[in-house]
């Protein structure tokens, strides 16, 4: 979402709005976002002054607070546990997503499933080269393929 103020354009993540205006776009009084801001509900950037700074993400989890609030009745310490809650789902979601990025590269690295191995008479694993056979020390051996469940 793209704010524009006179000209200026700013992202959702910049903050711009004085309490007065986050206020009435949120549908709130002034002092409400200075007890959610106090409960850590919405923190705000601050101003070197000391003065609060909402950006249109705040006032957006400032809605979501209200309408949690007064529609679904869920109390204030809820609500925080939601977010809190709702933050660590979002990081585990990016790390699942780093992590599937590990695998196919690792994946690609090692050449995806191009990898064959058989057993020695000995017990030993040896590695085999795709469409290599492996030696048969006697007559009626038999070989087993193992692979991966996802095939």
């Amino acid at each position: 979402m793209t704010v524009r103020i006179s000209g200026f354009s700013a992202d959702h993540e910049t903050p711009v709005f004085v309490i007065s205006v986050a206020a009435e776009l949120a549908g709130m009084h002034a002092q409400t976002l200075r007890q959610y801001d106090r409960l850590g509900l919405v923190t705000p950037s601050r101003t070197r002054g000391g003065g609060r700074r909402y950006s249109a993400a705040d006032v957006a989890r400032l809605r979501e607070v209200q309408r949690l609030s007064q529609d679904e009745g869920v109390s204030l310490a809820a609500i925080q546990r939601i977010f809190e809650l709702e933050a660590q789902v979002d990081a585990l979601r990016h790390r699942v997503g780093e992590l599937t990025d590990e695998v196919e590269t690792l994946r690609t690295a090692a050449g995806e499933g191009g990898r064959f191995f058989a057993v020695t008479p000995a017990g030993d694993v040896v590695p085999l080269r795709p469409g290599q056979r492996p030696r048969a020390s006697r007559p009626g051996q038999a070989m087993v393929l193992w692979g991966r469940g996802d095939r």
